[in-house]
């Protein structure tokens, strides 16, 4: 059984940087496709990326890509999220989510995750 623990959140303002890092224990990390969601005010939780177990490839929601990378280091069992040109509308709490047996056409949904952190704030101010 994987947890995870996110952690990076804060303020920023319109056009800055953070990096945000989805910490894993308790399982076999590298077997794992570790995403990304977050969840605005009054909104649903929208997709904002994954990191495949198999391969290595990087896949990401429109609203983000070009700005957000997400890159792994296994050996830290940790995944991160740089997210840069940050803009009010990224204002969220982030949250990383596992899964050991997602299969690509699925990654972008979240009840296929069955591992989540508790969420890390990330508000940006215009």
């Amino acid at each position: 059984q994987v947890q995870l623990v996110e952690s990076g959140g804060g303020s920023v303002q319109a056009g800055g940087s953070l990096r945000l890092s989805c910490a894993a224990s308790g399982g076999t990390f590298n077997q794992y496709t570790v995403a990304w969601f977050r969840q605005a005010p009054g909104k649903e939780r929208e997709f904002v990326g994954a990191f495949r177990d198999m391969g290595g490839r990087t896949y990401y929601a429109d609203s983000v890509k070009g700005r957000f990378t997400i890159s792994r280091d296994n050996a830290k069992s940790t995944v991160y999220l740089q997210m840069d040109s940050l803009n009010p509308d990224d204002t969220a709490v982030y949250y990383c989510a596992a899964s050991a047996t997602i299969i690509l056409s699925s990654l972008r949904i979240e009840r296929q995750y069955n591992h989540w952190g508790q969420g890390t704030q990330v508000t940006v101010s215009s």
